[in-house]
């Protein structure tokens, strides 16, 4: 079984920056695929990048080219870095780690952009 903690969250002015960081503990983190969702009131969960446990990342197409996911295995953490925020990402961004059938959900963090 895997808990995750999400921080970094905040409120940031449009255009600005956050780094998001979810810490994992239980063992295997190494072989989890990790991700990135996020919702919005009134909105369903998205996913907003993914990294697997090779590396290989996906992302949204509404945060290419502004937000980076990657991963410390030895620290079991991921991380997202968001730049070039806007209003519109404004959202409980949760972490999540899947394995096989398996998926774990941390509690999420408030990212709030002012305009």
């Amino acid at each position: 079984q895997v808990q995750l903690v999400e921080s970094g969250g905040g409120l940031v002015q449009a255009g600005g920056s956050l780094r998001l960081s979810c810490a994992a503990s239980g063992s295997r983190f190494s072989a989890y695929t990790m991700g990135w969702y996020r919702q919005a009131p009134g909105k369903e969960r998205e996913l907003v990048a993914r990294i697997t446990n090779f590396g290989r990342t996906y992302y949204a197409d509404s945060v290419k080219g502004r937000f980076t996911i990657t991963r410390d295995n030895a620290k079991n953490t991921v991380y997202l870095q968001m730049s070039s925020l806007n209003p519109e990402d404004t959202a409980v961004y949760y972490c999540g780690a899947q394995l096989l059938a398996n998926s774990y959900w941390g509690q999420g963090t408030q990212v709030t952009v002012s305009s």
